[in-house]
């Protein structure tokens, strides 16, 4: 499971644990969207924030997926501090 940025055909740019990836379909888990706040920063919000908390996985048919590739260091950096229980160093400490 890695982190990954999936452009949707709706125009949404996901972050999210992409769990399976097959030819007709994805299954991702902790999805987020950017979103635009003011002083031009983007802020993230759940992708669907009314779903039940009790699902931890979507699956989404491929239709609809424009692109999947890895999102920046910085954003991965803080989806992880969102979502991981163990936070772990992003630098070496010890050489």
């Amino acid at each position: 499971m890695t982190v990954k940025l999936i452009r949707m055909s709706s125009g949404e740019d996901l972050i999210t644990t992409l769990v399976v990836e097959t030819p007709d379909y994805v299954v991702l888990e902790d999805s987020i969207v950017a979103v635009p706040t003011g002083n031009g920063t983007l802020g993230f919000v759940p992708w669907s924030p009314i779903l039940s908390k009790t699902v931890k996985e979507i699956k989404v048919s491929k239709n609809f997926v424009v692109y999947i590739a890895d999102p920046d260091d910085e954003v991965v950096i803080q989806y992880n501090k969102m979502f991981n229980k163990i936070i772990t160093p992003s630098k070496k400490l010890i050489s």
